[in-house]
């Protein structure tokens, strides 16, 4: 759990370097973000919306560990976090303006090679709740199938 914990410190801090600041959530505040995908699996809700309804709700409500299924419009594509399990980070602005950053684990699934910034990027994970607008991670098969296999599409390639 320290190790989880670790990683998702590492992700937000490095993102907060990478950006000088932060990334807007929609104009709201919120709480803490919990764990990254790292071979741990414990099952989770599986609440989703194809048009992000439910990831927003889920941010304005502070909500974390909820399967959330939508897409965005990529606005950047930050360095690999290599502290840990490796994963490549995506900031994606949804619909609704919020932002969310995608943390896919390039130890377990391919990396989406070639994303520039205004791609479309879809996704299916799990939403994890931070000030910034929130994590999305789990955005691929679970090796030991404990946990709802997740994606992401890009380029009319899924990845997962």
């Amino acid at each position: 759990m320290k190790k989880l914990l670790s990683l998702v410190a590492a992700l937000v801090v490095g993102y907060l370097l990478a950006s000088g600041g932060g990334w807007t959530g929609g104009g709201q505040t919120t709480a803490s973000t919990s764990s990254v995908d790292s071979g741990e699996s414990t099952p989770r809700s599986t609440s989703g919306s194809r048009d992000g309804g439910s990831l927003q709700s889920a941010f304005e409500r502070r909500q974390s560990n909820i399967q959330v299924e939508s897409a965005g419009e990529v606005s950047r594509v930050l360095a690999d976090d290599t502290d840990g399990s490796r994963h490549q980070r995506i900031i994606l602005r949804l619909p609704s303006g919020q932002t969310v950053l995608i943390a896919h684990n390039i130890d377990l699934a391919p990396r989406v090679e070639g994303l520039r910034p205004g791609d479309r990027v879809a996704f299916y994970g799990e939403y994890e709740w931070n000030p910034q607008g929130g994590v999305v991670h789990w955005t691929h098969r679970d090796p030991s199938g404990r946990h709802v296999a997740g994606w992401l599409e890009a380029g009319g390639r899924r990845y997962q």
